[in-house]
């Protein structure tokens, strides 16, 4: 795995603490300050990442806008065609029917799992306690090669096809760099039911101050980022649903 060379010089200043005196505080504290400062962090109010994706053999290009306020997009480019993969305004959820080419709103379950995941951006461990999360140190573990520390995250609850499901992940950081490397939570629906998602990531690179992870690997699917823009020009209504779009076809 590749390690931005920066973060060597925070690594010899955090290996001098004691293995034994770490907590989950000190290890997302030590991943924020590595990365750019927590202040910084706080100050992110929105990004575009621009990547493409490996998919059936095919190279795939994404678009993904986030907001600090929640508002969402992904967006790709299939045979010269854009379509909205996933859209989020801050109250209505859409995607695009890739039977009919036309936009659909999604469920109110959805939706309202979206709004909590909102909160994530750009961290779900930046001030996780004032959002009700917590977190726990679980001990250490090694991945693809690599020492870490095992936190446990357990945000708001999500309800999945009606009944209210624990939202828990583990992420795996780097015991000398301290980013984190892997992500692992239960999958709730589907074929693969009961089965963990699994998310890697690696190849950290500085964007106006902050490191981010430019390799990514989300449910088997390899992408590779391009280009971040640090709170690029956006224009709200991309994450508006159409309004020239039917309501029939809208999901109940």
């Amino acid at each position: 795995m590749k390690i931005i060379k920066t973060l060597t010089i925070a690594f010899l200043i955090t290996v001098m603490v004691p293995v034994s005196a770490q907590t989950a505080d000190e290890i997302i504290n030590n991943y924020f300050e590595n990365t750019g400062g927590k202040a910084a962090w706080e100050n992110l109010k929105s990004s575009k990442m621009t990547a493409t994706a490996q998919a059936q053999g095919m190279e795939i290009p994404v678009e993904v806008y986030q907001t600090k306020d929640g508002k969402q997009l992904i967006k790709i480019n299939f045979q010269g065609q854009d379509i909205t993969q996933l859209a989020f305004d801050g109250e209505t959820m859409w995607s695009t029917n890739f039977m009919t080419m036309q936009p659909e709103k999604s469920d109110a379950e959805a939706t309202a799992n979206m709004k909590k995941q909102s909160k994530d951006f750009p961290s779900p461990f930046l001030n996780y306690k004032d959002k009700g999360f917590t977190a726990e140190l679980m001990g250490k573990e090694t991945k693809d090669g690599t020492e870490t520390y095992k936190i446990k995250l357990t945000q708001s609850p999500i309800m999945v096809d009606g009944v209210e499901q624990q939202n828990i992940s583990y992420h795996y950081f780097d015991t000398e760099t301290f980013v984190p490397i892997v992500v692992e939570n239960e999958i709730f629906q589907g074929p693969m039911k009961g089965q963990m998602n699994i998310s890697t990531m690696s190849d950290y690179q500085e964007v106006d101050g902050l490191y981010f992870p430019f390799s990514l690997s989300m449910g088997g699917q390899a992408i590779q980022l391009k280009e971040i823009v640090i709170n690029p020009e956006i224009d709200d209504a991309m994450f508006v649903f159409p309004a020239t779009a039917t309501e029939a076809v809208e999901k109940e």
